[in-house]
């Protein structure tokens, strides 16, 4: 099976799972912003990662992934929750995969999907840390773990 039609066939459970997820995690910002649109922000990076692999195209994702480093930055997220978020849809993904997948049908569509996390991960870390060294953020200030050593 194409591994982008079969994200399409699976969006609503995929996103369902995510969001049930992302709401036990009780992260700040993603609590205070309401349910509806945290589950609007998993369909939209959904939407990415199925337009992804469908075009075996990173350029979308990558640069959906900067905005958001760009938004939740402005807004006060620490980058451990907008990484959640991600993980969550993730391993949903994951999840639906491994359950209704053929066999012969499970190295790709993992590879695919993989793939595309990572780099939409790898883009949005380096944006946010880019972002976070302009500035004091922190979610970034690593005194905390040289506490008791010299110069910590």
């Amino acid at each position: 099976m194409d591994t982008a039609e079969f994200l399409i066939r699976e969006r609503e459970t995929i996103v369902g799972e995510a969001d049930g997820a992302l709401a036990l995690l009780h992260e700040r910002h993603y609590e205070s912003s309401g349910a509806a649109t945290s589950r609007q922000r998993l369909e939209l990076l959904f939407d990415q990662l199925v337009g992804a692999v469908g075009a075996r195209d990173l350029t979308s994702v990558v640069a959906y992934a900067n905005t958001i480093a760009e938004e939740r930055f402005a807004a006060g997220f620490d980058l451990s929750e907008v990484q959640a978020a991600i993980n969550v849809l993730e391993a949903a993904t994951w999840k639906q995969i491994l359950a209704d997948l053929e066999a012969e049908d499970l190295a790709e569509a993992l590879g695919l999907v993989s793939t595309v996390f990572g780099a939409a991960k790898d883009a949005l870390g380096r944006r946010y840390v880019s972002l976070a060294t302009r500035t004091h953020a922190p979610s970034l200030d690593l005194r905390a773990l040289f506490a008791g050593t010299e110069g910590g």
